[in-house]
């Protein structure tokens, strides 16, 4: 049902204008290409892909700090576009990849924390400061904001959990979280993401979840979708997917994750060539330079939408009129 969808991407492109040099025209940098996917409320759906497919440049769209090219967001069947940014914050939020160069050096725990209630009049600073202390209670830091703190383990978690408070003191109904713990120390991403399991439950949030780290998507996600050169190839069930990859590439991301035993070495994950320039990309499907399992239809013909198993994969080893395709003419 409608009502059941916090978060709704329809159709999202976004195009930037690459300055070429003298004597060159400016080229087309497709950065997301015709993005649709659907967050339920209180669900989880990860966001994966290598450095350069465009996550990132999603996770602006979605906050409204980059319009798109074309497409629309609905947030709680608002359409972005057409809501004031400032209103819109109220019901989405994010979480930097970088705590330590999002929040302000110069500026408490408390200051940073309080800021948005500030900004969007809420309360007297009586009742801000009680929030705020509330806050920094519920994601496990001291109340007082002020001084630095004597532990150092609860001192290098500190920076993440002032990003995750700041976000939550509006109280928002989805978070979009980038990369949460790649700038953590290992000793502290396990806590963050244990609290971002607990907030969940306690504030019912809906998170998008962008990472890298397959480990920790595997831990946090209910749902996956894979990306690709600014496409989607796979969105499916965590369940599903970890347990038999349907795209090539998504095959080769599981692949590509070190084991701690050494003696293994690094993996061999099978692919040719390397990520092709997205301001000329491959005909066909993109991934087919890359991919082991390419054949005829992967040159010339971009894949459609299929269903697999909990959920759907743009991929035609899946797509039997291609394979029968590859059979006429082979």
């Amino acid at each position: 049902m409608k009502k059941d969808i916090a978060l709704e991407l329809c159709d999202i492109r976004r195009e930037f204008r690459i300055n070429q040099g003298f004597f060159k025209p400016a080229a087309t940098l497709k950065a997301v290409d015709g993005v649709s996917l659907r967050l339920m409320r209180g669900e989880t759906l990860g966001l994966v892909g290598e450095s350069g497919c465009g996550k990132s440049t999603l996770a602006k769209m979605l906050l409204g700090l980059l319009p798109p090219t074309s497409g629309d967001v609905l947030v709680n069947g608002k359409h972005l576009a057409a809501t004031d940014r400032k209103e819109m914050s109220r019901h989405i939020q994010p979480i930097f990849q970088d705590p330590y160069s999002s929040l302000n050096p110069r500026k408490t725990l408390r200051e940073i924390v309080t800021l948005p209630l500030i900004v969007h009049d809420i309360g007297s600073t009586v009742e801000r400061r009680k929030k705020t202390e509330e806050m920094l209670d519920v994601v496990g830091l001291p109340k007082t904001g002020d001084r630095q703190l004597p532990e150092p383990a609860v001192r290098r978690a500190t920076p993440a959990g002032g990003a995750i408070a700041r976000a939550l003191i509006m109280r928002p109904d989805v978070l979009i979280c980038d990369e949460p713990t790649s700038a953590l120390d290992v000793s502290v991403q396990a806590q963050i993401l244990n609290l971002l399991q607990d907030l969940k439950r306690e504030f019912g949030l809906t998170y998008l979840l962008i990472s890298h780290n397959l480990a920790v998507i595997e831990h946090l996600a209910d749902r996956v979708a894979v990306m690709y050169l600014g496409r989607i190839v796979e969105e499916r069930t965590r369940e599903a997917l970890f347990a038999k990859p349907g795209h090539p590439y998504t095959r080769a991301l599981l692949d590509s994750v070190l084991t701690p035993d050494p003696h293994l070495g690094i993996p061999d994950i099978g692919l040719h060539g390397t990520f092709p320039n997205p301001m000329s990309p491959p005909s066909g499907c993109a991934f087919h330079p890359r991919c082991p399992s390419c054949f005829a239809p992967c040159k010339t013909a971009y894949p459609a939408n299929g269903p697999l198993t909990g959920g759907n994969v743009r991929c035609h080893l899946h797509d039997t009129s291609a394979q029968t395709l590859e059979l006429v003419h082979s």
